[in-house]
């Protein structure tokens, strides 16, 4: 934009020259309406490259609404918005000055490169290998090396946002994470699955037990049904009567849940559900319970002489 600028006038200089010599009073009001262009056609720039950083935005999101949220996208989406910014933006602001400047050196350039970029280009170059390959995406519960785990929430250009329990997000560059060795709980969106079992009184009707767990279980928003029937149907697990125990009868149910889910918030959904359910409907849940008998035996005669001697 500058260099638009600078050639118009250098085309017009002795034009212009001319025409201030012949009207000097004119010469500030000159000055104000070449600001006022300048400004102008700078807006005008601007303008063109919001509207374009909105455009990509509503194609991006309309590529997630159809095919979902997907890590390749997100990253493409970034690497657009920066493509976007350097040439309505860094350009228009001196990006020729730049280029004629000691930093559009080669020298300089590729002390620039090699110490101050390198780890942005790294984990540049990174995010664009994970979005390739995608050994994990938006949504996915994953397993670092150390044992911390959490749900992927988002990628950018220098790292990958990882949202662990009580709502902590971890941020990890994507140089390191390209590197890392990950347990990826929900590759290929196999449903996860996790063992409930709860105790009920010897007097409960079992099959009314059974419908009462059954049903909180599937009003969970949370819950999945992930097991497939013998006509090929995915369905919701069924509660079986699986043990009497010692002071209660332990009905024991598995529940599926979606790859993205944190098992923790599942675990307190659906207990919380199943007590309140069994409660409503009048359905004890037993605790251990230890009679004591007491006895009133006579003394024996001989103890009662040592008490009285």
């Amino acid at each position: 934009m500058n260099t638009l600028i600078n050639n118009i006038l250098e085309s017009h200089k002795d034009e212009i020259v001319q025409y201030m010599s012949e009207n000097p009073g004119t010469f500030i009001w000159s000055m104000i309406i070449v600001v006022l262009i300048t400004v102008l056609l700078l807006g005008f720039y601007f303008l063109i490259g919001w509207i374009c950083l909105k455009i990509s935005k509503k194609i991006f999101a309309a590529i997630e609404r159809k095919k979902g949220k997907k890590i390749h996208l997100q990253f493409a989406e970034s690497l657009v918005k920066l493509a976007i910014i350097i040439i309505f933006i860094v350009i228009p602001l001196g990006g020729d000055k730049i280029g004629h400047s000691l930093l559009g050196s080669a020298a300089v350039l590729a002390a620039v490169v090699g110490f101050a970029a390198q780890d942005v280009i790294k984990d540049i170059l990174a995010g664009i290998q994970i979005s390739v390959y995608k050994p994990f995406d938006l949504g996915d519960r994953i397993e670092l090396a150390d044992g911390t785990s959490g749900i992927v929430e988002r990628i950018t250009m220098r790292h990958i946002e990882l949202r662990l329990i009580d709502t902590i997000v971890l941020m990890i560059p994507n140089s390191v994470i390209n590197t890392e060795t990950i347990k990826n709980y929900s590759y290929d969106y196999v449903p996860r699955s996790v063992q409930f079992s709860f105790p009920v009184d010897y007097k409960t009707d079992i099959k009314k037990a059974k419908q009462v767990i059954f049903d909180a279980i599937e009003e969970s928003p949370y819950s999945y049904p992930g097991k497939k029937s013998k006509n090929g149907e995915m369905i919701y697990a069924p509660v079986y009567f699986i043990a009497i125990d010692d002071s209660s009868l332990n009905m024991k149910v598995t529940v599926y849940y979606k790859p993205g889910t944190a098992t923790e918030v599942l675990k307190d959904d659906i207990n919380t559900r199943v007590f309140e359910a069994l409660e409503h409907a009048g359905i004890e849940i037993p605790y251990p319970h230890t009679s004591v008998v007491m006895r009133n035996e006579p003394v024996p005669l001989d103890q009662n002489l040592r008490k009285e001697s």
